[in-house]
């Protein structure tokens, strides 16, 4: 499959069936943050996978749990590894972005879906799991087989054109 197909899709998952996820399928979806890029190639991730129900109640928005989540990874930064630009700009978020793509991508490509998980208390969920200081909990990404698909086609309505969102300098005339 071309990337770009794979792209559209990936999709945000929030319903999931009950089953659970074989540890080579997630082996590959954390082998594809493993390789992503990072700024300096710092690597300032560190994921944790949950798949036990009663700890991601503890740390996970309520629909998360609900959703019968057969598995959950925890996004981390380490900010003392993280690169930072001359003007203090910490990277370490967009670091876990590029990972935490990378392993939407992996998922789908293998038929598990995700959905990005940016809501939740990142404060409880370092106290829940006991992280060093230096750790934040960046995003959850719920992980499994979909319940139900979408259409790739949706991205022909749903998303901006591009004409909305890009700026040619200088601009073109053709």
């Amino acid at each position: 499959m071309q990337v770009l197909e794979l792209m559209k899709q990936r999709c945000s998952v929030r319903q999931y069936q009950d089953r659970r996820i074989e540890r080579d399928k997630l082996l590959y979806v954390l082998e594809a943050a493993r390789v992503a890029p990072s700024a300096c190639n710092n690597q300032p991730w560190r994921l944790i996978v949950i798949e036990d129900q009663a700890l991601l109640a503890k740390i996970a928005p309520a629909w998360v749990s609900a959703a019968h989540t057969p598995a959950v990874i925890v996004a981390c930064g380490d900010h003392q590894q993280a690169w930072k630009r001359a003007d203090g700009k910490d990277h370490c978020d967009i670091d876990i972005a590029i990972a935490v793509d990378h392993m939407t991508l992996a998922a789908a490509e293998i038929g598990l879906g995700t959905c990005w998980i940016c809501a939740f208390d990142a404060k409880r969920c370092a106290q829940v799991l006991n992280l060093p200081e230096r750790l934040e909990p960046v995003a959850l990404l719920p992980i499994g087989y979909p319940a139900d698909g979408k259409s790739p086609d949706r991205h022909a309505t749903d998303r901006k054109p591009l004409e909305q969102i890009v700026t040619w300098m200088p601009a073109r005339t053709e």
